[in-house]
């Protein structure tokens, strides 16, 4: 195989991660999931939700749940100032918005640059891990936003459907 055939061959089976912060770690999730990134506003609380939905605002006509991925993840007090953002994401018929601390930049990784998450016990069930990006000495946890956003425990089909 010639290394045009090999080098096209890598582009086509890398992938865009948006690449965010929370504490001191870097997270990336795939990037066709994100539909905007906006400043951060106090969303309306809503009653009984668990803590690390921190409420709705309404995004055009839209209602969108709001979840701060540092409670979620346990990564220390969060802190809302003018680098924190909510990424707007779409997930299957559903949009969702998610507090993190910065966005730092759009990332492009090959699968060789893709390591499998170690199997350890940490604050973010390694299910939801897609991988861990390693770009020169860089790291990035590479979450798997769709299961991590649809799964039972964050609550966010029955929120999205009152919605």
């Amino acid at each position: 195989m010639s290394t045009d055939a090999i080098s096209t061959a890598n582009v086509a089976a890398a992938a865009e991660y948006l690449a965010f912060t929370l504490g001191q770690e870097e997270y990336g999730i795939d990037i066709q999931k994100v539909s905007e990134i906006r400043s951060y506003e106090a969303p309306t609380r809503i009653a009984s939700a668990p803590e690390f939905v921190k409420g709705v605002i309404n995004l055009r006509g839209l209602i969108v749940p709001i979840v701060d991925m540092r409670i979620k993840f346990n990564v220390g007090e969060p802190t809302y100032n003018q680098f924190t953002v909510v990424i707007i994401l779409n997930i299957g018929h559903r949009v969702v918005g998610m507090v993190v601390d910065s966005v730092s930049d759009v990332t492009i990784l090959t699968p060789e640059q893709v390591k499998p998450a170690p199997e350890i016990t940490s604050t973010l069930n390694t299910e939801y891990i897609v991988g861990l990006g390693t770009i020169d000495e860089r790291m990035l946890i590479l979450v798997d936003i769709d299961r991590l956003m649809t799964s039972a425990d964050m609550g966010l089909l029955d929120t999205a459907l009152a919605a």
